[in-house]
């Protein structure tokens, strides 16, 4: 995916207009939908009450959980042939998996403004040549956020050059985080940093770091090299920070709200996240941080590389649903350019072209050109997992042994090397070798 488009495709919106027909009429209708949850996508739900009004349609939520919770309820619906709910929430790093259980978008959309979300986009929201999600403006590459007046305090400047040697700045590299992070921290009421700790948010953390240190998760024959030298390295920065107290010890069970929260509550001094959760950050009314956030491109390894993980998320409609084209209706009002703007308010970085014209253009405050600014530079570092149905079963396998050296049940290179050869197993039995 050439993610660098995001920023210079915007010229190149094309006039395709929206379908005359959407969101259309359904009177009767109840379409159940199984959504990820969190505080940064409820900006977005409130509008299913418009979808509503307008189509005559009725929304039943029947399952709200973080992405990892909704994927494990999926494969069970899929192996006990429950899959008549319509609507799904789907992500880039998950879609490939999901054979058969989502039905191609195109047929049902025809003539809508499909060529009006960035191409990049659309062109990873396919599996096997057809679009199974529509994307929503939750394209996602981390940034690094910090607290201002931590590194703008005098006292800090001068203690941290004296014990590093260094000028303390929103860090370059990933070394300079570590330098940071135990300056700052002050436990059990103040830490440096944070990460995700469990599930594909450790692995999808530990992949970037591998990558930044000049590592790869496979070969060309898909044979796993993750347990390389930079991968020992990339695990040892977050054995390191565990170690040192610079991040909680609860970390290891914690995922994205719990992080953003953490942020927000003023206890962490630089947090790597995600572009939805500017707007919370900076919100006085939910943040403790709001007016103190600084946010800058996210560090480089010691290969110079700077970490990128990325993806996208997105609606999908199940191949079993009975309403098929009020289920379309709903994806597309929900990712359409007026929703876009909506949740691109809270910071989430669009998937539209049009809707980047706008967002730039009604940037209100330098905070928020800031935020547009920076995460634009990082989307051009972005990259996404290893683009195989079998990559969220690897990282169920790899994440628990990233905790194992976390917490010092395993060295690093012991729990990589019982990862490789789990995974290894995993993709032979798939057929890869």
């Amino acid at each position: 995916m050439k993610v660098k488009s995001l920023t210079y495709s915007i010229a190149l919106l094309l006039a395709g207009a929206a379908h005359a027909d959407l969101p259309g009429k359904y009177d009767g209708v109840t379409l159940q939908a199984k959504l990820i949850g969190g505080q940064q996508y409820e900006a977005l739900y409130s509008r299913i009450a418009d979808w509503e009004a307008a189509t005559g349609a009725k929304v039943e939520v029947i399952s709200k959980k973080s992405h990892f919770e909704i994927d494990k309820e999926i494969k069970s619906d899929m192996a006990a042939g429950t899959t008549d709910w319509c609507v799904g929430s789907n992500h880039s790093s998950f879609a490939p998996q999901y054979i058969g259980l989502y039905q191609d978008l195109v047929p049902l959309l025809a003539g809508a403004d499909i060529d009006a979300y960035v191409p990049a986009i659309i062109g990873a929201s396919k599996v096997g040549g057809e679009l199974i999600m529509l994307p929503r403006a939750q394209f996602d590459v981390s940034a690094l956020y910090y607290q201002k007046s931590l590194f703008e305090d005098a006292d800090n400047q001068a203690k941290f050059k004296e014990k590093y040697g260094y000028d303390l700045k929103p860090a370059e590299t990933w070394a300079q985080v570590s330098d940071q992070a135990k300056f700052f921290t002050d436990p059990p009421n103040f830490y440096g940093t944070q990460f995700a700790g469990k599930d594909e948010g450790l692995s999808g953390r530990f992949y970037e770091m591998l990558i930044a240190e000049g590592g790869a998760m496979f070969d060309e024959a898909l044979k796993p090299t993750f347990n390389s030298e930079a991968g020992v390295r990339a695990l040892n920065w977050f054995v390191d920070m565990y170690e040192s107290g610079a991040v909680p010890k609860g970390t290891t069970s914690y995922l994205w709200d719990e992080l953003g929260a953490g942020f927000a509550s003023g206890n962490v001094a630089i947090n790597l996240d995600w572009p939805g959760w500017a707007g919370y950050f900076n919100d006085p009314e939910a943040s403790k941080v709001a007016n103190n956030v600084g946010v800058v491109v996210q560090p480089k390894g010691s290969a110079g590389i700077r970490t990128g993980w990325s993806g996208h998320h997105g609606f999908s409609v199940t191949s079993d649903c009975a309403n098929p084209e009020a289920a379309a209706s709903l994806v597309w009002f929900l990712t359409n350019e007026d929703s876009q703007k909506h949740e691109s308010a809270g910071g989430s970085l669009p998937t539209r072209t049009a809707v980047w014209e706008h967002v730039i253009n009604t940037a209100d405050s330098d905070y928020r050109k800031g935020v547009l600014a920076t995460f634009s530079e990082a989307a051009q570092h972005a990259f996404p997992v290893p683009s195989i149905a079998e990559w969220i079963e690897a990282s169920n396998v790899l994440f628990p042994e990233l905790q194992a050296a976390i917490v010092g049940e395993k060295t690093a290179q012991e729990a990589l090397d019982d990862a490789a050869k789990e995974i290894e197993e995993v993709l032979m039995d798939a057929g890869y070798y």
